[in-house]
């Protein structure tokens, strides 16, 4: 059974005029730099699906994972996968390879009265630049690539669930995140992953992170970097919270504030400011841990908000080649 948002693509790709049964004339569209905050449908078309339809003619979405639920009385979907196309006209200056190009996507999407009010959605554009042959930052410590589906492959299945299994998930989600801030800023053993993940769980991180696997390839290759960067990092705003069966998302806009006040993350050195981080997790539960998370981070806004123009330095890049 498909959503609104899988029914609002499908419609788009045919006919971009055809949008208004899915969609409120005045939507609120945010989606990662460049692009940032579209303040209606007008705009989301002219400044978000256009360019991507233009650049990728065939352009087809392929989710891996939808899950629905309402939150705080509103009905909201999450959903992550690929935009998949022949990259065959610059993307955001991102030069056109003539091959195809997997654009990741994570988004929240809110519903009301049966059409989008809002929609939050994370493009991992860095990838698309390393698919078109260039790295602006370093090297991923994890490993880069395409981002797998759930191994369990039942991200779409939409099954009745009972209440009581989607409440454990999501307690188990939110327990979790409370111990994350417990670091007592010297060991990462200070936070008790042990006691919500899985000792083989798979972290599928954004572009220059990339994925990891086990609590200690975790603490490697992603959270070291980071809790020690941002050692006053909070999660302060949660724009939804969904829980459906053994499946829990959440985000916002942003999601995270934190100081960057030491070197190590992506290699950059200190900006000593505070940042605003747009970020989204998708986890899966198996049994009484968490088994799989889909994270996506609004990379590009962060480097802006300490000075660095990524797409620059993609120019740049090619320019040197």
């Amino acid at each position: 059974m498909k959503t609104i948002i899988d029914k609002l693509y499908l419609r788009l790709t045919s006919s971009a005029d055809q949008a208004n049964d899915y969609i409120s004339e005045d939507v609120k569209w945010f989606v990662s730099a460049p692009i940032n905050e579209l303040q209606n449908k007008s705009q989301m078309l002219e400044q978000f699906w256009k360019p991507l339809h233009h650049s990728l003619p065939d352009i087809e979405r392929k989710p891996f994972i939808n899950i629905e639920n309402e939150y705080k009385g509103q009905k909201w979907i999450a959903s992550t996968g690929y935009f998949v196309g022949t990259f065959s006209e610059d993307l955001f200056e991102i030069p056109a390879t003539n091959r195809t190009l997997y654009l990741r996507y994570t988004e929240l999407v809110q519903v009301d009265n049966n059409k989008i009010n809002t929609c939050f959605i994370i493009l991992d554009f860095i990838d698309a630049m390393n698919q078109a042959g260039v790295n602006p930052l370093r090297k991923s410590l994890g490993h880069e690539g395409l981002i797998m589906p759930p191994s369990t492959m039942d991200g779409l299945i939409r099954t009745q669930v009972r209440d009581s299994e989607s409440e454990k998930s999501q307690q188990l989600v939110l327990n979790m995140l409370d111990e994350l801030g417990q670091f007592d800023g010297k060991s990462l053993k200070s936070m008790q992953l042990h006691n919500f993940w899985h000792s083989d769980f798979m972290w599928y991180g954004p572009a220059a992170i990339g994925t990891t696997r086990g609590i200690e390839g975790f603490r490697a290759n992603h959270q070291k970097p980071f809790v020690f960067s941002f050692p006053d990092r909070s999660v302060d705003h949660k724009a939804t919270l969904i829980a459906n069966g053994n499946y829990v998302a959440t985000g916002g806009w942003p999601h995270m504030h934190g100081t960057h006040s030491f070197g190590g993350w992506l290699g950059l050195p200190p900006c000593n400011k505070e940042l605003s981080l747009r970020v989204m997790d998708i986890w899966r539960r198996e049994g009484e841990l968490l088994k799989e998370n889909w994270v996506a981070i609004d990379i590009i806004d962060m480097c802006m908000q300490m000075g660095l123009d990524v797409f620059t330095m993609m120019k740049q890049q090619f320019k040197g080649k």
